[in-house]
């Protein structure tokens, strides 16, 4: 009974975080909250999970139309939020050419108005502050847009999924919504020599074409007020902390905002180190980042490009996500096949698609109740890693350490 295991686990998350909350007061006279810890995860009548929403930005550069659209189709339902973003480098064509597929009349998109695409475009620097900064862009739309979401999920023209929304959707119901997935350490390594003490400046906080990050010469020490984390920039994110980045109720985000203005690959650690520096959410944690990403060896610094060989591991790892993939690989059309059900051009189906699929026809071009959602086998292997992961000897011992 592994769904139960979660409803379980859930359970005692609920109640720790409940009790961390306590034990660390923020000195403010908060409201008392509206609902009990429960009630606002399951029904009152049933205690029948209640289902989330996701919040997701995807971005991508110049010549990733083709791999957005495709991500799009592969990650929608109407229950979510989407904001895409082709930066700078990408031309007006190819934003419009975005624009007007979201509003296509062949596809449902438009019916449920929940995907959203950057006119104004941000100019972002690989490994610069600014890759930051757009991200922060994404979920202050997703906040003004509607408040109706769960968990900010953030991917790139190079992500794909390896469950349904369905799939995601049922599982994360069992979730206590305080939960933030992402993988995080304090021990640096290497990376304390090449990424926390050098000093960059990012060119396109002041220049208008893309280029690489400016070097300093001088180092920098170890912050002495604060301590620094890091990890993977691939997160899944609490509503009520994403809130607390943008609009920041005490200092802390917006003082280690400047702190990563120069420091290289901030995505890498500004999430990390706000949600491990915050009494109210250092309980919070889930050190994975949701990803299946096979790196190079040494030194671990890039992901290589997942191809056929790598489709047997990366379903076994029960990650609902993988990166990276080049674009129109073989695997994609093998993981649409065998994984998402779904055929080219067309968005995964759900419980929510009712039309008829004979003769290759969409089957959400007819579309019923968004909230009906039939979880495929694919989700038992989620079921299996989310387990794992609230499990007492992975899940508080990892935390913020």
């Amino acid at each position: 009974m592994p769904l139960l295991t979660i409803f379980v686990l859930s359970l005692i998350v609920v109640l720790t975080l409940s009790l961390g909350h306590a034990k660390f007061s923020s000195g403010i006279d908060d409201p008392p909250p509206k609902f009990s810890a429960l009630d606002r995860n399951f029904d009152r009548l049933g205690l029948l999970p209640k289902l989330p929403s996701f919040a997701y930005s995807i971005s991508g550069s110049k010549g990733d139309v083709s791999s957005v659209k495709r991500l799009l189709e592969a990650v929608y339902h109407p229950r979510n939020y989407y904001v895409l973003h082709l930066d700078l480098e990408a031309s007006d064509a190819e934003r419009l050419e975005l624009a007007k597929y979201v509003k296509s009349e062949s596809l449902v998109f438009r019916e449920f108005g929940n995907v959203m695409v950057v006119g104004n475009a941000n100019l972002v620097t690989y490994k610069g502050p600014t890759m930051m900064a757009s991200t922060l862009h994404a979920i202050a739309i997703l906040l003004k847009k509607d408040k109706d979401w769960d968990w900010f999920i953030n991917l790139s023209a190079s992500d794909y999924p390896l469950v349904s929304q369905d799939d995601l959707l049922h599982i994360f119901s069992y979730l206590p919504r305080d939960l933030n997935f992402l993988e995080h350490t304090s021990n640096f390594g290497w990376k304390e020599y090449q990424r926390a003490r050098p000093l960059i400046i990012d060119p396109a906080l002041y220049q208008s074409k893309k280029s690489g990050v400016f070097w300093a010469k001088e180092k920098r020490s170890m912050p002495a007020s604060f301590k620094l984390f890091t990890g993977s920039e691939w997160v899944v994110l609490t509503k009520s902390f994403v809130e607390f980045c943008v609009w920041g109720w005490d200092n802390l985000p917006r003082t280690l905002l400047m702190y990563y203005t120069n420091f290289l690959s901030s995505p890498e650690g500004y999430f990390h180190t706000v949600v491990c520096n915050h009494k109210d959410y250092q309980n919070t944690t889930v050190n994975h980042d949701l990803h299946y990403i096979k790196w190079d060896n040494p030194p671990k610094q890039h992901p290589i490009s997942l191809t056929l060989e790598h489709f047997n591991d990366m379903v076994q790892s029960g990650a609902p996500f993988a990166r990276r993939f080049a674009k129109d690989d073989p695997v994609l059309n093998k993981i649409d096949r065998e994984l998402l059900q779904k055929s080219d051009g067309q968005v995964t189906p759900g419980g929510w698609c009712v039309g008829n699929s004979v003769l290759g026809k969409d089957p959400c071009v007819v579309y019923g109740n968004p909230n009906s959602v039939k979880p495929t086998v694919n989700s038992k292997r989620l079921e299996k890693l989310i387990v794992k992961l609230l499990d007492s000897d992975n899940f508080r011992s990892k935390q913020c350490i």
